[in-house]
């Protein structure tokens, strides 16, 4: 399933993460993981979620822009998008500094204007990320990013930087089953401005599975990835293992009820959502892929008993904007 999210970009409404190869996830081996990247694109995977500080990302992105080219000419580069993120740190802006860090991203992936550039700024009592997204509009009529988005800002910051006349396309958030947290304002406000979210965290970094259904609760040492030690924080706070083996045991029977997986079901129910762009997935480049199972989310059409059966569960759950406030709080506290 496709988006036309910007008049310029068709984009698949499950974005391959890239977070998997910053190194939390083990070493990538880069021939494996270009090889891989060939295989999602002809699956119709063609949209990539990357960082500045994800590793050799931006790097892989290059290398597999170059390879194409090569293997199928300069044409098919006009199918892939690759969404980059920029995340300095807090301090004082100038229009050098800024051109200095989106040249650098320019350079690594091959690129002579960025698809979309989500602005990350860390810390909200310094008001130098309005300077530095003001210098990137300036980077924008220049050509040198096609559109602004940002990653992690809360209701209020997008509202402080849309009231400045900035034209904001997205804002990329942790958006799932468990965190339900843009459903309290972010979702509404984006509904006004016609900004799309883009959603991580939606499969809770492999929690949300068959894997994890009727298992003990994992120890530390049982999650072996950055995303799993996160994403079991998350569910502690939302309201435990317990009532998590009730949502999962609830998912696999509208999973089973519709041939599909308990992931497929978490990403279709985020998809749903208003003013949802798309989901991102974590790919482990030439590790694991789940081309054809990610795939089966887009054939699925969660009817009325599956959506009551799901919001019955999370009726029972803690308020988690309560406990840690709006889209990204989590990140600044």
């Amino acid at each position: 399933m496709r988006l036309q999210f910007t008049s310029d970009l068709n984009i698949s409404r499950i974005l391959n993460g890239m977070w998997q190869v910053s190194g939390a996830h083990g070493s990538i081996n880069p021939k494996a993981a270009v090889e891989s990247m060939f295989r999602y694109m002809d699956a119709g995977f063609t949209t990539w979620d990357l960082a500045d500080h994800y590793g050799p990302a931006e790097d892989l992105i290059g290398e597999f822009r170059r390879q194409v080219i090569a293997t199928r000419g300069e044409e098919a580069l006009s199918h892939i998008q690759a969404f980059t993120k920029w995340v300095p740190r807090p301090g004082k802006m100038t229009k050098t500094l800024v051109e200095e860090n989106i040249n650098i991203s320019l350079r690594r992936m091959d690129v002579t204007s960025l698809d979309l550039m989500q602005f990350h700024w860390w810390e909200y009592q310094d008001k130098n990320y309005l300077d530095a997204l003001k210098f990137m509009v300036e980077l924008q009529a220049e050509g040198k990013i096609k559109h602004l988005a940002l990653t992690n800002f809360d209701t209020e910051h997008l509202q402080i930087i849309t009231d400045t006349g900035i034209k904001i396309v997205s804002n990329q958030v942790q958006f799932s089953l468990v965190d339900r947290r843009p459903e309290v304002n972010m979702i509404e406000f984006c509904q006004q401005h016609d900004i799309k979210l883009f959603t991580y965290g939606t499969v809770c970094g492999g929690l949300l599975s068959e894997k994890y259904l009727g298992k003990p609760e994992p120890r530390g040492f049982d999650l072996t990835t950055a995303s799993l030690r996160k994403y079991k924080n998350m569910i502690d706070g939302w309201g435990g293992w317990r009532l998590f083996q009730e949502l999962l045991s609830v998912l696999k029977e509208i999973a089973d009820k519709h041939n599909v997986s308990i992931p497929n079901v978490a990403v279709r129910y985020i998809l749903d959502k208003p003013i949802v762009g798309g989901v991102i997935v974590g790919a482990r480049l030439g590790i694991s892929e789940h081309i054809e199972e990610n795939a089966k989310a887009f054939d699925l059409t969660l009817d009325a008993e599956d959506l009551n059966q799901i919001d019955a569960i999370s009726a029972k759950a803690r308020n988690l904007y309560q406990l840690i406030g709006d889209c990204g709080d989590e990140y600044r506290r």
